[in-house]
Parts: C-alpha cells; sequence; structure tokens
C-alpha cells in the first residue's frame, strides 16, 4: 500500500511540475479571435483602426519600451519576427514583448510584458537581399493565454499552406501610414491581395529579387500596404475550411510604402515552419520537461501495474 501511494505522490508532483512550466496549460487552438466574428468578405479601404483583441496573436516588440517592430506569438515560450529587426543589434537586453494590447500609450488590464531571453536569427540572412529574414524570441516567462492574447496557427509545410482555403489576407501593426511618417499609437489592420511571384518579378516590379521564401501582397495600384515600424509583423490569412488564420508572412520589406507595383514583401512563413519548430525545441525547458515527464510517467504506470499485479 505505501508503495502505491508512493507511486500515486509521484504522478501527481509530476503533473504539478509540468503545469508549472506551461506545457499542460498550452491551448490546442491557434488562430482563433475569441472577441471577434470571422472576417467579412469587405476590403478594408486604406486601413483602420483594428477592434480591441481582433489580432490575439499580434505582439510590439520594444526596446526600452519604445515600438521598434512587431511579431507573432507562436506558443506560450515564442515570438516569430523579422531578422532584420535584430541583425544590428541581437542582444536580448532591454528587449521587451508587449502582449494583448491595442493601444500603446496606456496599459490595459489585458496586457502583458514579457522580457526576451534570447533570440535566434536564422543563420542564412541576407541583409542585402532580405532572403531568410526571420528570427524567434524566447520569453523569459511564458504568456497566459487569455482572450486577448492567443497563437496563431502556422503551417505544417507548403504543401497544407497550398491545400487550404485562405479567403481572406490582413496585414497589422503601429507602423507609419506614411513613408517616413510617424508609427502609430492604435493597432491598425487592413485587407490585402496575395500577388504572384512571377507578377511581383516582373520589369517595373522587383524584378526578379523575390525569392522562393518570399511572398508579395497588397495591389497593383498601391495605396495599402505596411510601411515603416510594421516590420516583423504577421500577414494573417483566413481559412473558411479551417475556420481559423494562419500565418502566411512576416513584414520584411519594400520599396517606401503603398506605391503602385511595389507591393510589400513577407517572409514566407510556411518554408521555415521546421526551423521555427528544431529551434524552438532545442531551446526550450518546457520541452525538455514535457519530455522527461513522458517518460518518468510510463515507468510509474509500469510500476503501478505490477503493484497491482
Amino acid at each position: 500500500m505505501e508503495c502505491k501511494i508512493f507511486i500515486l505522490n509521484l504522478l501527481v508532483l509530476g503533473i504539478i511540475t509540468l503545469n508549472h512550466y506551461g506545457c499542460a496549460a498550452e491551448v490546442s487552438g491557434c488562430g482563433q479571435r475569441p472577441l471577434v466574428d470571422a472576417p467579412g468578405g469587405s476590403r478594408i479601404v486604406g486601413g483602420q483602426i483594428a477592434p480591441e483583441g481582433a489580432w490575439p496573436w499580434q505582439v510590439s516588440i520594444q526596446r526600452g519600451f519604445f515600438h521598434t517592430c512587431g511579431g507573432s506569438v507562436l506558443d506560450s515560450h515564442w515570438v516569430v519576427s523579422a531578422a532584420h529587426c535584430f541583425y544590428d543589434d541581437p542582444s536580448p537586453l532591454n528587449l521587451q514583448v508587449l502582449a494583448g494590447q491595442q493601444f500603446l500609450l496606456n496599459m490595459g488590464q489585458h496586457a502583458q510584458y514579457r522580457s526576451v531571453k534570447k533570440i535566434v536569427i536564422h543563420s542564412d540572412y541576407s541583409d542585402l537581399t532580405f532572403d531568410n529574414d526571420i528570427a524567434l524570441l524566447q520569453l523569459s516567462k511564458p504568456l497566459q493565454f487569455t482572450n486577448y492574447v492567443q497563437p496563431v496557427c502556422t503551417f505544417a509545410n507548403q504543401t497544407e499552406e497550398e491545400k487550404l482555403n485562405l479567403s481572406m489576407c490582413f496585414i497589422t501593426g503601429w507602423g507609419a501610414t506614411a513613408y517616413e511618417g510617424p508609427t502609430e499609437v492604435n493597432l491598425r489592420e487592413a485587407e490585402v491581395q496575395l500577388i504572384l511571384r512571377e507578377t511581383c518579378n516582373q520589369l517595373g516590379w522587383y524584378y526578379g529579387t523575390i525569392t522562393p521564401n518570399m511572398v508579395c501582397a497588397g495591389y497593383e495600384e498601391g495605396g495599402i500596404d505596411t510601411c515603416q515600424g510594421d516590420s516583423g509583423g504577421p500577414l494573417q490569412c483566413y481559412s473558411e475550411e479551417q475556420d481559423r488564420f494562419y500565418l502566411l508572412g512576416l513584414t520584411s520589406f519594400g520599396s517606401e510604402c503603398a506605391r503602385p507595383k511595389k507591393p510589400g514583401v513577407y517572409t514566407r512563413a510556411s518554408m521555415y515552419t521546421d526551423w521555427m519548430h528544431r529551434k524552438a525545441k532545442s531551446s526550450s525547458p518546457a520541452l525538455v520537461v514535457h519530455a522527461i515527464f513522458i517518460h518518468i510517467t510510463a515507468v510509474l504506470t509500469t510500476l503501478w501495474m505490477l503493484t497491482v499485479a
């Protein structure tokens, strides 16, 4: 009997430990907006202020509490952004991530601030071509998922991206609304159209500089685009089939802002799914604890069965 009680106590202790590291607390859903209905079919002309809680995976990445770039919540420990945001200063010191907030000047009750433990920049990032413009930020403490803070969905691979019915795509951020203008204090949103790489690489557009790791989004006539301060933020697309949003791209670069035939260029997230998972797994203590717990649970379960027998 004492042996049985001892084994049960170990199992309970393991579950408590797992919860402490955030593994069991992870939600199974992603790309869902508890406070906002599914998007309608009309275009958001020129962009508008986003409703509070409309994009719960969007974060503001700040240095010294000043907004510098956007990012997206992958899970409770990790945020994905653009490599060029950190290339000149890869130190996590004085870097913060703000989640759950729409208005930057007044912290609401739903805001969550986290310092950054580690920055992982893609080793093949080029500051000349912006190829492989992606980075991961490991948070010092896990985020708590609420109606205002949720993870975005990522594609398993390029095949899944192509198979899903991505009916509407949106850009979001606190960036400037005009080239070289000031950044915004309210999160803004706008609907954009995906543009074929072949079109984007034409003469008069980007003339062959768009690689398979990139995607263009905007309008041929210009007028709606991401701008300075939006870098690293999400290009998110809605799947009617799955009723959720997927991270299609990360705001990377453009020729000024909202110019005709110069749409925004985004890092194609589906090209980096394996890289993101591999880097996060190798650095996340929660995942290590999870693996150890699963192994210990199996051993303790076997011992329990032996004591019962």
